[in-house]
């Protein structure tokens, strides 16, 4: 994990999302487990991160085309570039699922 401390029960936030056998089990679960601006937070960042990803775009064309701050594209190509591999794995696996 990155130096930032972990949520408390970590393990069983992953090992109750990998359970989940459907896209509408997982938007059931993350709708029940999140708010709104929280799941709108996440996907801003995935969004980020794939545009970030293909190259050719600006952090401020990012951030206007995604809805956005500039501090977010900068904090999620960090993590992009320097992270645990998440949104690596994601974006991989992502491009391969038809």
């Amino acid at each position: 994990m990155s130096t930032d401390r972990p949520p408390a029960d970590l393990d069983g936030l992953c090992d109750a999302l990998l359970s989940l056998q459907s896209r509408a089990e997982m938007a059931a679960f993350l709708r029940d487990a999140c708010t709104i601006g929280e799941l709108e937070a996440l996907g801003h960042r995935l969004a980020a991160a794939r545009l970030l990803d293909a190259g050719g775009a600006t952090y401020a064309e990012i951030a206007r085309t995604v809805g956005t701050s500039t501090t977010t594209v900068t904090r999620v190509a960090h993590w992009l570039r320097h992270g645990e591999g998440g949104y690596r794995i994601a974006l991989d696996r992502a491009r391969e699922t038809p």
